[in-house]
């Protein structure tokens, strides 16, 4: 095949990163969990009440989900009392621009305004910069 000619079908095909991405990221809750902990590290409990509608077993099953991509950490304090909790891990922490901009185009294109008076993840990122 000519270099200069592509096969119509490679040009429109989804490319195996991209794929991957959304198999892991387009998961209901999953991305909304990452956004969570984009403000800094969470308990369970928080994360419960911070991802409304979602069941502690799904919760769970999705952190652990999360923990096996490298997105997420678990860190448990043996206390007493003890004391579980997650925390993005550097590769979670590099999804903050596209989440940012996914926020972005969204409150754009499809009307949602923003959270109820919290911060955007990049004010946070800001916030989060200037104090450290």
């Amino acid at each position: 095949m000519d270099q200069g000619r592509h096969d119509a079908g490679q040009c429109t095909a989804v490319g195996g990163a991209v794929e991957r991405v959304f198999v892991l990221l387009g998961k209901r809750w999953n991305g909304v969990i990452l956004a969570s902990l984009m403000g800094g590290p969470g308990r369970f409990a928080e994360l419960r009440r911070a991802v409304s509608g979602i069941s502690e077993r799904m919760l769970s099953d999705r952190l652990a989900e999360l923990g096996e991509a490298g997105l997420v950490s678990r860190e448990v304090d043996a206390g007493p009392p003890l004391r579980v909790s997650y925390r993005l891990t550097p590769a979670g922490e590099a999804l903050r621009p596209a989440l940012d901009e996914l926020g972005t185009w969204a409150e754009k294109f499809l009307g949602v305004s923003g959270q109820d008076g919290c911060p955007s993840l990049r004010q946070a990122e800001a916030a989060d910069s200037r104090n450290g």
